[in-house]
């Protein structure tokens, strides 16, 4: 008698494609149980919370890896799902060339219930998907499908969802909260050392230097009596080069004049 592992082995093998549809993608359509079900539009909170989600997974996934919404994914012979968000390999599959099974899957809960964004998550977590996650807008939680006691576990929202499809930790408070995604995204990106954020960073502390000197400028000539015209305050207020601020504080210790502080040496 064959094992119970080689048979469920030989039936892996057996299954179709994650890209070979029982529906035509881009219709709202999943095939549940041979049966073709009406995915209806989504209202304005799951739309606005799959959108928020979808950004902060691009800032926080690995290299090599990929976010996108509405993945439709052949989960076995008679079912083809599409969960709200999902992450993936970028690269086609080494042997077949098709598209990679997802490493992670979130479902945004608003109008359906959890007892079928669970049914989903079984379906998801029985071909393979290694993680799947719900935001339950109505009771504001984040859960994780538990295959091993076959339900939604709630996530702490002060924790983070730690993988190693992720850069850097996914916070779980901002999945709930879109003002707090912003700073979720920028903290993310600055953890992953992104060359333009960096770069803004860099001239950012650059300004700040400046401005501190040009006001410490102005400080020291009103100290010393020394008028100040409109024209050169904003000369003085609007310069970013920190040698000339700082050649102007040192001539503004002696100088008898604002001329002989703003002269060009």
């Amino acid at each position: 008698m064959a094992s119970i592992v080689s048979i469920r082995t030989a039936v892996a093998d057996h299954r179709p494609e994650v890209d070979n549809h029982l529906v035509e993608p881009g219709t709202p359509y999943e095939m549940w149980d041979g049966e073709l079900v009406y995915v209806p539009p989504c209202d304005a909170p799951h739309g606005t919370s799959q959108a928020t989600l979808a950004s902060l997974l691009s800032a926080h996934v690995a290299p090599g890896l990929a976010v996108a919404c509405e993945l439709l994914t052949r989960t076995s012979r008679v079912d083809d799902v599409a969960p709200d968000v999902s992450v993936f390999p970028a690269a086609p599959h080494p042997v077949t060339g098709r598209r990679q099974l997802q490493h992670l899957a979130f479902e945004v809960v608003s109008t359906q219930r959890m007892v079928d964004a669970g049914g989903k998550a079984a379906k998801l977590a029985g071909r393979g998907v290694r993680r799947v996650f719900a935001i339950d807008l109505q009771r504001s939680q984040v859960l994780e499908w538990s295959v091993a006691q076959g339900r939604w576990e709630e996530l702490p929202v002060a924790g983070h969802i730690t993988d190693p499809a992720l850069a850097v930790p996914l916070p779980i408070a901002p999945l709930l909260d879109a003002a707090r995604a912003e700073d979720a995204v920028a903290r993310a990106l600055i953890a992953q050392g992104n060359a333009v954020v960096t770069s803004y960073r860099a001239e950012g502390r650059a300004e700040g230097i400046a401005e501190g000197k040009a006001a410490a400028l102005l400080v020291v000539l009103a100290a010393r009596g020394i008028a100040i015209d409109a024209a050169s305050r904003g000369r003085i207020l609007g310069e970013r080069d920190p040698a000339r601020l700082d050649g102007w504080l040192a001539r503004a210790a002696h100088g008898r004049t604002l001329a002989d502080v703003l002269a060009e040496r």
